[in-house]
């Protein structure tokens, strides 16, 4: 029992956190050196995991040579551990640092009489093709090894041999002859034939190479008509015509002659792949006549798996730029109906097809059709696609098996795209689904249900009466208990919250806490509460808080939940503002404050070490400082009130040239209070560019509250500051983009409204009147009124992207500095990983990490002397591109002024669309600047009005060399 919780907690990785980089070398190093054959296995197979935890040069550099030693003087099995380790640890390769030293040691086992470790070998050096391309020995004994007897060395050299292919391109043009002389050889066994052709894939590094490669696949390709070389040789033509790119027209038109005329359904099967893969690869390369070859080949299949396969490949192409080629390039296309085309009419005879796959890809092409061709010969086909859809949803809505679930996904899909392009279309999408919900398996509920919230959150359609088919379909599940009805229990709520996003009837409240009661455990209605969270039913969500307060296991969770109810409650307390009433305005916001403070306290005691909570604290402290900007305005329009501007106003106005004078105190206040909205725009904009790992609709959740601040500080400006040049022009056009949520669409159109508001009231008067005061505290009331939606990661990380630095040198302990002369230059080395979590690149991707050195003056130590400016301050930026997941680069730093300086390293990421990122880490490491020992000297000797002997005269001259 102890030896097994042992094992568990090694597996897990508990009790090697404390241990440092070189204790866990050692500790495996322990393990190599070992007399026994299974602690020495054990210590390498555990390599892999020491590189994901310590992924830098010097620890696996070290790590490698030891590896090295043991495939040397190893047995056969120990060298197949290595092998494997090393390919399992690929990306981590190009950090070794001695690559000549670890290659001498792998490759003496080359010279071994004994073929299987000579073939071991041989894949070891296959393997790091990426670090040793150009290496002429390897390259030599892959050409011996190739006319080797033994069955096991001579695959090991064609491993070995299509990996170098792949990198080196004198090596794929030195072995290309080698390689096609064995395939045509009488000798060469077919076995051994089929294993060579696939390296020809590789030879696409120039034009002549790829063009008599191919020569060679035409030729076996009609000397060898056996099934298995006909599939080899076309798959490897499509791989390098692929690559190569030049030849890809050619090889579709080679594949649709397969199709059409070779009888073997194998190969019918490999060409229908070979065409899926280069529709996905490069769609604008198929002309009309290669789409309408391939329809005819589906029309005229008699296999329903063929058939589906064909289709597969044009609903790939319909989803692409080739579909619109296809309609505009027809003969005569202003004469054809929609329905006169092949395309057209196979996918409407697969539409109701017997089988669900086949029936599946005839609607996707009728919706992609639909989606994308907006001609109005092609609208009859809309009606088309959403008969088929509904058909297949009858058909899979019933069904539990694995099948239908995936046919009735796409169905779902097509139907989301479908009403996305075609809003008139709504109405009857969701009433069929509606219909559906009933009779449905619970399985196909739950997608449906995905599907109604997708399709209401971009078009309000789901109405009040639809309501009570939901809710009769609510109570009929909350009687059971299983797995899948409590996932069903939080689809329909989620279906309820999108469709009644005004406000929910305490009837539905009433019902669903009801259910939750009867037959759900905690979990369902805590993801029940974070979805009335996100829609806004704020009401809702704190008293479902409040019930699940004490059903958690630990304090943090404890304290989390504390803060969400806090935050529903403070939330809670703004819906009741209404328009011109402001006293009660502010005791509202002055309630929600307070619940707001007591709800970060109780954030910022369920943070931890590993799960910091950082967006969580940042947004709501920047909501709460949102509503006291608000709260201080609707005080300072209140002011005008209170204490209006004195009677020598204008007087004072007039001597002082400034116009705004004349309204009193009010003036500045507003300045103020502009300027803290600009500060809370900025904030917002800060906390957008450090959420990399957010999801679209939490970041342009951020973005509207920023647009909020911005919207009121331009209010404040055109109303009352300076109304003469205040411009409408840049905010009007905010209302066009697409918008994706209901919180989204109730914003923008407050914004409209308040622009419109502000622009009829712009220069009618003179400010400060009690109408400009007025626009003002509406529109913060309008702004509040919209119920705050708390988005995806303010609940869930979906992406998980984090960098590590390390710089050297680096001092032993972190507060000791650095010494550098000062007439020295430090170089400054600055090594990074990147770390992903389950899902790298859900949402966006590392294009290239940008890096920052800057350095400060901390304290000067001895006496000020002249020093030229440039070289007062370090101030660099350098970007660099990750490989494999690592970068490295270097600053030369001047530190002329005597005394410690403070380097500190930030990062931030740029992604693939150039959008820079600040992400983070910032590192600091300090640097002590001494004097050098001659300058010391000479300064030493001129404070004593020494003049410095001739010796040392001569030493200036040369002390640079």
């Amino acid at each position: 029992m102890a030896a097994s919780a042992k094992s568990f907690l090694a597996d897990a990785g508990y009790g090697e956190q404390e241990l440092d980089a070189n204790s866990a070398l050692m500790e495996l190093d322990k393990g190599l050196r070992s007399g026994k054959l299974g602690e020495q296995c054990e210590a390498v197979v555990r390599f892999p995991r020491l590189f994901q935890k310590y992924p830098f040069p010097i620890l696996i550099n070290s790590a490698f040579l030891k590896l090295a030693d043991v495939f040397r003087v190893g047995n056969n099995f120990l060298r197949l551990c290595v092998l494997k380790v090393t390919q399992q640890s690929e990306k981590h390769l190009e950090k070794i640092l001695n690559v000549d030293e670890f290659v001498k040691r792998v490759f003496s086992v080359i010279h071994s009489n004994d073929p299987v470790a000579r073939a071991i070998t041989l894949r070891m050096l296959g393997s790091m093709a990426s670090i040793i391309p150009e290496r002429k020995n390897a390259h030599h004994s892959i050409r011996q090894s190739l006319d080797s007897h033994d069955n096991v060395e001579v695959e090991a050299a064609i491993f070995a041999a299509a990996n170098f292919s792949a990198q080196s391109k004198d090596f794929a043009v030195g072995i290309c002859n080698k390689i096609s002389e064995m395939i045509q050889g009488l000798a060469t066994p077919v076995d051994l034939k089929l294993k060579l052709i696939p390296i020809l894939q590789h030879m696409h590094h120039d034009a002549s190479l790829a063009s008599s490669s191919r020569q060679l696949l035409q030729q076996l390709v009609t000397s060898y008509p056996s099934t298995k070389m006909v599939i080899v040789t076309l798959h490897t033509f499509t791989l390098l015509a692929a690559s190569s790119l030049v030849d890809i027209p050619k090889q579709i038109q080679l594949l649709l002659q397969y199709l059409k005329n070779d009888p073997r359904k194998a190969v019918k099967r490999l060409a229908i792949q070979d065409l899926k893969l280069l529709a996905n690869k490069t769609p604008h390369t198929w002309s009309r006549e290669n789409i309408q070859a391939l329809c005819e080949s589906a029309l005229n299949t008699p296999y329903d798996s063929l058939k589906m396969g064909m289709l597969s490949v044009l609903s790939t192409l319909s989803g692409t730029i080739a579909i619109k080629q296809y309609f505009s390039s027809a003969p005569g296309a202003a004469t054809t109906t929609a329905r006169s085309f092949d395309l057209v009419k196979l996918a409407q005879e697969c539409c109701y097809h017997n089988n669900r796959g086949i029936a599946a890809h005839g609607v996707r092409i009728l919706t992609n059709i639909s989606a994308s061709c907006q001609e109005k010969d092609l609208l009859p086909l809309e009606q088309d696609a959403v008969f088929g859809l509904e058909a297949l949803l009858v058909l899979c809505s019933q069904d539990d098996s694995p099948g239908a679930q995936a046919t009735l996904k796409i169905t779902l899909t097509c139907m989301v795209k479908l009403v996305k392009c075609r809003p008139h279309l709504s109405q009857s999408v969701v009433e069929s689904l509606l219909a559906q919900l009933h009779s449905a398996q619970d399985n196909a509920r739950i997608l449906m249900c995905h599907c109604l919230a997708a399709i209401a959150m971009q078009l309000p359609v789901l109405a009040d009466g639809m309501l009570g088919d939901l809710m009769d379909l609510y109570k009929l599940i909350g009687q059971s208990a299983t797995d899948k009805k409590q996932e069903l229990l939080v689809s329909l709520a989620t279906v309820i919250f999108v469709s009644s996003q005004k406000a929910l009837s305490t009837e539905i409240k009433t019902v669903i806490k009801q259910q939750l009661e009867n037959a759900s455990n905690g979990w369902t209605a805590y993801r029940i509460a974070r979805q009335a969270s996100r829609m806004g039913n704020h009401d809702m969500a704190r008293e479902l808080y409040q019930s699940l307060l004490t059903q958690v296991a630990s304090e943090h969770f404890y304290f989390w939940l504390n803060s969400l109810k806090e935050f529903s409650h403070a939330e809670q307390c703004l819906t009741g503002l209404q328009e011109d009433n402001y006293s009660s305005a502010l005791s509202c916001i002055a309630e929600a404050l307070k619940s707001y403070h007591k709800g970060i306290a109780s954030l910022t005691a369920a943070s931890t070490p590993l799960n910091p909570l950082s967006f969580q604290c940042g947004f709501v402290k920047l909501r709460i400082d949102l509503l006291q900007a608000f709260s201080q305005l609707i005080c300072t329009c209140n002011s005008l009130k209170t204490s209006p501007p004195p009677a020598i106003a204008t007087t004072i106005a007039m001597t002082s040239g400034n116009d705004l004078q004349r309204c009193g105190r009010i003036s500045n206040q507003m300045k103020h209070s502009m300027e803290e909205f600009r500060n809370l725009a900025t904030r917002y904009g800060d906390l957008y560019q450090s959420s990399f790992d957010a999801d679209s609709a939490t970041l342009r959740n951020v973005e509207l509250q920023q647009q909020s601040c911005l919207l009121i500080s331009h209010a404040i400006e055109a109303l009352i500051l300076d109304p003469e040049s205040a411009s409408f022009q840049e905010y009007s056009s905010n209302g066009t983009a697409h918008v994706e949520s209901e919180y989204e669409r109730r914003m923008m159109s407050v914004f409209n409204h308040v622009l419109e508001e502000v622009e009829s009231l712009n220069r009618k008067y003179a400010p400060v009147s009690y109408l400009h005061t007025a626009c003002l505290c509406n529109a913060v009331i309008a702004l509040l009124k919209v119920p705050l939606s708390f988005q995806r990661y303010f609940f869930q990380k979906l992406q998980s992207t984090s960098i590590k630095l390390a710089l050297s040198p680096s001092p032993r302990n972190p507060a000791e500095p650095i010494a550098v002369q000062n007439n020295q230059q430090l170089a400054l080395k600055v090594e990074g990983v990147v770390q992903h979590g389950s899902k790298p690149g859900l949402f966006r991707k590392i294009q290239s990490v940008c890096l920052n050195v800057s350095s400060v003056l901390q304290s000067k130590s001895g006496q000020d002397y002249k020093i030229p400016i440039d070289n007062m301050t370090n101030e660099m930026e350098q970007r660099v591109e990750p490989h494999n997941d690592y970068f490295s680069t270097q600053f030369l730093l001047n530190f002329v002024i005597l005394g410690t300086h403070n380097i500190t390293v930030e990062s931030s990421v740029i992604d693939s669309n150039g959008i820079v990122w600040k992400t983070g880490p910032k590192t600091t490491i300090f640097v002590k600047s001494l004097e050098d020992p001659y300058s010391q000297q000479v300064r030493l000797q001129q404070q004593q009005g020494q003049p410095p002997s001739q010796q040392q005269q001569q030493r200036t001259a040369y002390s640079r060399f």
